[in-house]
């Protein structure tokens, strides 16, 4: 189904939320008010919706078409491949995906983690940073509060974001290795038209 108007994904909820907004209302961008609940929002001053939704969700809804931009974190850009290009990475949402394990643990490096559990949202990152480093771990998958797995047994290591650490400390963990650095990205999708041309080149991609 054709669309006539423009669709850009943004974080319902969340760390990225807030900035993601205030980057695109910098651009010139009208926006809504996008506060609520409303799944799509009509900007004030383009033929253009704001389209909120969860995260994770976001390059999927690129990809098909459903959104022609959108603002992820690069994070969960390396954790799933889809077919979307990078529009370009942005100044805000920097962190880093870490393993950490607890304070006094004998894991100290990479390598100490042979046989160990480590409790992720991040399977997939987590699954190629041992294969590349030939390290047998168990990988348990599991959703939110990734950080409490030590404490309550289930698992050895933790693999997750850190931002300024804080979250680490309070649970006594403390990062052994480093998987990668993630900012904010803007993405677009595969799907060419004019409209979609035209909005990019007024609003996203100004000449200077």
């Amino acid at each position: 189904m054709k669309r006539a108007n423009i669709r850009i994904a943004v974080q319902k909820e969340g760390r990225l939320k807030e900035p993601s907004l205030a980057y695109l209302k910098s651009l010139g961008i009208g926006l809504p008010n996008a506060g609520g609940r409303t799944l799509l929002n009509k900007c004030r001053n383009a033929n253009a919706e704001i389209m909120l939704v969860r995260h994770v969700d976001a390059p999927q809804y690129v990809q098909c078409g459903a959104a022609d931009f959108a603002i992820v974190g690069g994070n969960i850009l390396h954790e799933n491949s889809r077919k979307v290009s990078l529009i370009k990475e942005l100044p805000f949402g920097q962190c880093s995906l870490v393993i950490a394990v607890p304070r006094g643990s004998r894991v100290s490096r990479a390598a100490d983690l042979e046989g160990e559990r480590i409790a992720t949202s991040y399977p997939n990152s987590l699954r190629k940073f041992l294969k590349e480093r030939s390290i047998n771990a168990v990988i348990i998958e599991i959703k939110g509060s990734v950080e409490l797995a030590p404490k309550l047994g289930l698992a050895d290591a933790v693999c997750d974001l850190m931002q300024s650490g804080t979250t680490l400390r309070e649970n006594s963990l403390k990062p052994i290795a480093k998987l990668f650095n993630s900012t904010a990205a803007l993405i677009e999708s595969p799907f060419e038209s004019a409209k979609k041309a035209d909005f990019k080149k007024k609003f996203l991609l100004p000449p200077q």
